[in-house]
């Protein structure tokens, strides 16, 4: 097994043991983890507080268990409702209030489960440790948040502060303690009564929120370094990721049901299929922009750094399964050779008269690549040929077989089918109106040399209008179900819902999202074709079982292609 197959497998050991901790303390069935986010059901749950999410690259099994703990008695111990109903309106003031409120329920831990205190005392003390040695405590403001979070937490538990860093903060908690002393000795007297305790805490996150702006001003900060600058970015950064819900940090495809679709006796329809068509990419632009297109698309894989023969080592590492491949004869041990027995006559002490069956790793597996080219991805056109394209590459590397596939419509706002059904008198109900157009950049059975050409035809602009996710779905597997590989994979790259104007106003708004669940239901029920979904900016867990959302703005080198490998790993498991 790889180094990452085993990364990705540990990864998955500890979600899953955190989120039985969280189900079993908090007694709700619902909760599980998608992409490192605690979910109920199909809807991501908010942050709740900085420290209770350790990273599984620095941090150890304990800060999971601590911060599984801190969660857990956050779903039990807190009301959500009046949580929100109490909460403040500005950003730095309300990032405190919810941290408060979180040293709150860990409080709340039973004495009888010495255990649990003891992981939430070890991950807020690592958390600690990782804003301090991060630089973030050598600035105004960072020292100012990090006193408050250290008083704060002792206080409401009745412990000490942090050793390590008790000195640094006696000039600061000094400044603090006429402004806030009052309403501190309230935090841990009111620790029961979430409604009593929320008035200090308002007060606190109100004080201290006016000293953080105070703090702006200072002439210091003006003449701070770039290293410091630097640090106050990352500081209030944090704030406003904390700040909000995971759905405004990347966005939660909105998916509903639809009313239309659940009345229907036949279930999805179309109204015409005779303007649908099936184009080969590099027909549909001039070689001319396809050469240009493809000098574009080179000088951007060069600038974007990405180790090939790296990503191709780890794809065949992931996706290889070992098969025979003939004999090793002249081995000191194994199955007996008969062709070799008569040496044993000729050569009494010859000892190598066995064979062993060899091995080696052979990829016996097809990657497709769905990729949404629907109006809104335009913009992301030349990040997604280079994901799609380095891929086709390493792919071909590592023996897997690969596909580039696309789908937009044939016209806006409907087209030709469109006038079809008003020139019919516009039937209720009508299904499906739009020219669909399905769109191959590279076959199975087209080398990536010889495909080169036509994958930079994603980007020429007027390919994108409309999406038509579901029927694309299902054109994507059925082409996957007619190849001879054992296994099969397809990845669809979105960053948004299934969207034509005219289905819509002619159906209802969710009819063709609706559609798309059925169909991603259907086949990963069917387990034929394993599905994943690459969200670009947008969180497709609600459509996909297994997605990975990228930021491709912040994302650097090799890391993008991580996390795509990393969503391969899941697949299947």
């Amino acid at each position: 097994m790889s180094d990452l197959q085993q990364r990705i497998r540990q990864e998955q050991r500890i979600a899953e043991l955190c989120a039985a901790v969280i189900r079993a303390v908090s007694g709700e069935r619902d909760l599980h983890f998608r992409g490192r986010r605690l979910h109920r059901g199909n809807a991501p749950l908010p942050w709740f507080a900085p420290h209770l999410h350790p990273s599984p690259d620095t941090d150890d099994f304990d800060s999971f268990r601590g911060a599984a703990d801190g969660i857990a008695l956050r779903l039990s111990a807190s009301d959500s409702e009046l949580h929100a109903r109490l909460k403040p309106e500005p950003a730095v003031e309300r990032f405190i209030f919810d941290m408060l409120e979180q040293f709150r329920c860990e409080s709340m831990a039973p004495p009888s489960m010495p255990g649990m205190v003891r992981n939430l005392r070890h991950r807020h003390a690592q958390w600690s440790l990782v804003f301090h040695h991060s630089g973030m405590t050598d600035t105004a403001k960072g020292l100012l948040l990090y006193t408050v979070a250290q008083i704060c937490r002792a206080r409401v538990h009745g412990e000490q502060v942090l050793e390590e860093t008790e000195d640094m903060l006696e000039a600061t908690r000094f400044a603090l303690s006429p402004l806030i002393g009052h309403a501190l000795a309230g935090l841990r007297r009111d620790r029961t009564d979430q409604a009593a305790f929320a008035v200090h805490a308002l007060s606190i996150a109100g004080t201290v929120a006016g000293m953080l702006d105070d703090a702006g001003d200072d002439p210091r900060d003006a003449s701070s370094s770039e290293t410091e600058s630097d640090n106050q970015r990352q500081l209030f950064s944090l704030i406003a990721e904390m700040d909000r819900e995971f759905e405004e940090a990347f966005a939660v495809a909105d998916a509903g049901r639809s009313k239309v679709l659940d009345d229907a006796a036949g279930g999805y329809r179309v109204f015409t299929t005779t303007y649908d068509r099936e184009h080969e990419a590099a027909t549909l632009a001039r070689k001319a922009v396809l050469v240009e297109n493809r000098e574009q698309l080179d000088r951007r894989i060069a600038a974007q750094g990405v180790n090939v023969a790296r990503l191709a080592r780890e794809l065949r590492a992931l996706l290889a399964e070992p098969a025979r491949d003939g004999w090793d004869g002249g081995q000191e041990e194994g199955s007996i050779d008969g062709r070799r027995l008569a040496q044993l006559i000729a050569s009494p002490t010859e000892r190598r008269l066995f064979r062993r069956e060899r091995h080696e790793p052979v990829a016996d597996c097809c990657v497709t690549f769905l990729i949404d080219c629907s109006g809104s991805m335009k913009a992301h056109a030349e990040s997604v040929a280079m994901l799609v394209d380095v891929f086709a590459r390493a792919l071909e590397q590592a023996g897997v077989t690969s596909e580039v596939l696309g789908f937009t419509t044939g016209a806006w706002n409907g087209g030709r089918a469109l006038r079809d059904w008003q020139r019919a008198g516009k039937p209720p109900h009508p299904g499906r109106l739009s020219e669909r157009c399905h769109l191959v950049f590279k076959s199975g059975e087209t080398p990536w040399r010889r495909a080169r050409p036509s994958i930079s035809a994603l980007l020429k602009a007027d390919l994108f209008r409309e999406g038509i996710d579901g029927e694309a779905v299902d054109w994507a597997c059925a082409r996957l179900l007619s190849r001879a590989e054992e296994r099969k994979l397809l990845l669809v790259i979105s960053d948004g819902s299934p969207m034509d104007s005219a289905t819509q106003l002619a159906n209802d708004t969710h009819y063709l999202d609706h559609h798309l669940r059925e169909v991603v239901s259907r086949h990963e029920q069917a387990g034929q074709v394993e599905i994943g979904a690459i969200g670009v900016g947008l969180d497709l867990s609600p459509y996909y079982l297994h997605s990975q959302v990228i930021d491709q703005a912040a994302s650097t080198g090799n890391q993008v292609f991580r996390e795509i490998v990393g969503l391969m790993a899941r697949l299947g498991r």
